[in-house]
């Protein structure tokens, strides 16, 4: 018996338990519902998210106002990635959005759009760290995670995987949930912890000041701001600080 017959007979199985009501009657159309929402969910694997996700980046990048290429913004951001479009084996594209909100994100494809004013407030060492903290993100499979999980419980998302793993044609509202998700995303701690260490490591292998990360987060603590992405506030910027000198003395 092949893995895939194997996984399609223990979804079958599940959805046929599941179709039982409480009277004992079995409900063919709930457990064909169960059945198909699990195989969707077998479905929907790391590739297929990162399509979505690529298309949710270009559809973001038609609602914002993106810094053209020979904008100050642009060519600063260039020159601080100038090394890390393949970095750690990962497809890297960035852009900057002319915004007023201090603010950094990343997406499951290796998108990294970073918001004007948060170069605004740092140095280029600080953006650097900041722009390490949001490859760790993907890298460490927390981007990908995220937006898997919603398009597993968003009710708008219920046809989006196809049999043959791929995502087939998103609508423009779809896209927007994914998009706006990104930009407010709200790690866990430990893969905000996690992604603060891995930016430690990434500079120091850069041959940059690992401790840039911690003066990032210090620079927003001055600064302060509100939203998600790399100024979500969970955990506490004491422990973030404290986490990243932690790293920074295993180096």
């Amino acid at each position: 018996m092949t893995m895939t017959l194997k996984i399609l007979l223990v979804l079958f199985s599940a959805a046929l338990l599941s179709g039982c009501a409480a009277n004992g009657q079995f409900d063919a159309g709930k457990a064909l519902a169960i059945g198909a929402g699990a195989l969707q969910a077998s479905m929907l694997d790391e590739e297929s998210v990162k399509q979505a996700a690529s298309l949710s980046a270009k559809e973001l990048d038609a609602q914002s106002q993106v810094a053209p290429a020979n904008s100050s913004y642009s060519i600063r951001l260039a020159k601080i990635t100038g090394k890390l479009n393949t970095y750690d084996g990962l497809n890297l594209n960035y852009k900057v959005y002319l915004s007023k909100d201090v603010n950094a994100f990343a997406m499951a494809d290796g998108t990294v759009r970073v918001h004007s004013a948060l170069l605004d407030v740092m140095p280029d060492d600080q953006v650097l760290a900041v722009i390490g903290h949001e490859i760790g993100h993907v890298k460490l499979k927390h981007s990908y995670l995220q937006m898997r999980e919603i398009m597993l419980t968003n009710v708008a998302f219920e046809a989006a995987a196809s049999v043959g793993g791929t995502i087939g044609a998103l609508s423009s509202s779809q896209l927007g949930i994914l998009a706006r998700t990104a930009v407010a995303a709200r790690f866990s701690q430990s893969d905000e912890l996690e992604s603060d260490a891995y930016a430690v490591r990434a500079l120091k292998e850069m041959g940059e000041d690992p401790y840039a990360m911690k003066r990032s987060i210090e620079t927003l603590q001055k600064g302060g701001g509100a939203g998600g992405g790399f100024l979500s506030s969970h955990p506490s910027n004491q422990n973030r600080i404290d986490n990243i000198l932690k790293e920074i003395s295993r180096l």
